[in-house]
């Protein structure tokens, strides 16, 4: 083996449930949360729902020492409510906000107007280039009835272009944030698949944490265990994940989660549940030569079998997701042109005094149909106009995975088919570059 260098990363990631006013204990919770991030000294930390800046601000305070540099990603009405802290100078930062966040009319959601996004850093480990990602997909609320489901595939959709496309020149790719996702939902298969992420949970020697690696457990006195049905004991939806590059291999050598409530605090950090990965880097001067083996072909050829069904799989939830916006958008318009019939009725009404007749009607009664016609026209008109939004970004997706299919089946054509195609094939522990990166 070639010589290297190893570097030893932490990597902190935490949902903070940060509603001002709203939230149980948020200031109390907060100040646990810098008095953890001081003492454990992580490399990088990520936090999601910190909703408010003056809360991101107290936190920079607090962590001038161990993190001097930070990020907060600001998008939408309220914010996007990522921040990132750093032992590591960020060079640069970007955000990319999803197209599609569900709906204005669902304000006790709320994930509408928390503009969500992904925000990406850019740091130097050593001689390494790092991108660091952070993000908080929308959250599910209901598995049976998932209204919700299209708009968070698109939202892995974007994801996973998002990171393929500005980390081509990354030593090292680091994902976390509360993806709202469960290990084996679409969302996820299509996220890790694409881009080649490796889950530090599947991945560590080590784990210390809640049962199954659950992050969103029942015992959580922040959590009503009605929500969790039907997982009784909770849920698995914050990850940090990794891949490295041809320079760099990177192993996860141990994660941990908190277990609920904090030792001498009557109350946890969070609704969620704080990871804690340990990774390793190692720098490899040499890289080995030689033709691809029959073995790699395969490997990446079932790969991209395995990547066209799921995107596939994909495209079918978003035609089911263009469909509903479709009706809907058909209702706003049927609701609206009999909201302008009313309302010219009414016109037509109030010229009656104008021919010499008497008013019909009281005329309360009269200004009052008057105003309510023409709050229908207004809102259906603003709903016609948002579900046409969502009609084009659906459109816009569904296209994009259209391109995607036929361009996986192409680049599978190109393989031998002597043997059967092994989609459970994993990459070696050298981490070349994914063979599902884009064409140049």
């Amino acid at each position: 083996m070639a010589d290297s260098n190893t570097i030893r990363l932490r990597v902190f990631s935490l949902n903070c449930w940060g509603i001002r006013y709203l939230s149980k204990h948020c200031r109390e919770r907060y100040a646990m949360i810098g008095e953890l991030l001081s003492r454990e000294e992580h490399d990088i930390v990520l936090l999601q729902e910190v909703w408010s800046e003056k809360d991101f601000l107290c936190l920079k305070r607090k962590l001038s020492s161990t993190h001097p540099h930070s990020h907060y990603f600001k998008s939408g009405v309220i914010g996007s409510g990522m921040a990132t802290f750093s032992r590591h100078r960020i060079h640069d930062a970007f955000l990319y906000r999803y197209s599609l966040n569900g709906y204005p009319y669902m304000a006790h959601h709320g994930d509408w107007f928390g503009g969500k996004a992904v925000g990406m850093v850019i740091l130097n480990i050593g001689s390494l280039a790092a991108h660091v990602y952070i993000t908080h997909l929308h959250a599910e609320y209901s598995r049976e009835k998932d209204s919700y489901l299209p708009h968070r595939v698109v939202q892995a959709w974007e994801l996973q272009q998002f990171i393929r496309h500005t980390s081509s020149g990354a030593d090292l790719v680091i994902l976390a944030g509360d993806l709202n996702l469960h290990p084996q939902d679409l969302g996820n298969r299509l996220l890790r698949t694409y881009t080649g992420l490796r889950d530090s949970y599947t991945e560590t020697a080590k784990f210390d944490g809640c049962e199954d690696g659950i992050t969103l457990i029942a015992d959580n006195p922040f959590i009503n265990p009605k929500e969790l049905c039907p997982f009784e004991k909770g849920i698995r939806i914050d990850y940090i994940l990794y891949k490295g590059s041809g320079r760099v291999s990177i192993q996860c050598e141990s994660l941990s989660t908190t277990k609920g409530s904090v030792p001498d605090h009557p109350f946890p950090y969070s609704d969620h549940e704080a990871l804690s990965a340990e990774l390793q880097l190692q720098t490899l001067t040499q890289q080995a030569g030689g033709d691809e083996t029959r073995g790699d072909q395969d490997c990446a050829a079932g790969k991209l079998a395995e990547l066209v069904d799921i995107v596939t799989e994909a495209r079918t939830e978003v035609k089911v997701g263009l469909y509903c916006a479709e009706r809907m958008r058909y209702t706003a318009a049927r609701t609206g042109v009999m909201g302008l019939a009313l309302l010219l009725l009414e016109l037509a009404i109030a010229a009656v005094p104008w021919l010499g007749a008497d008013q019909p009607f009281p005329r309360a009664s009269f200004y009052l149909l008057g105003v309510l016609c023409f709050a229908i026209l207004i809102t259906t008109f603003l709903l016609y106009i948002f579900y046409t939004m969502e009609v084009k970004s659906l459109q816009g997706a569904e296209d994009q995975m259209r391109l995607a299919v036929g361009s996986l089946q192409e680049r599978l054509r190109r393989f031998p088919l002597a043997q059967p195609l092994n989609p459970l094939c994993r990459p070696p522990d050298r981490q070349d570059p994914c063979p599902l990166e884009p064409e140049e």
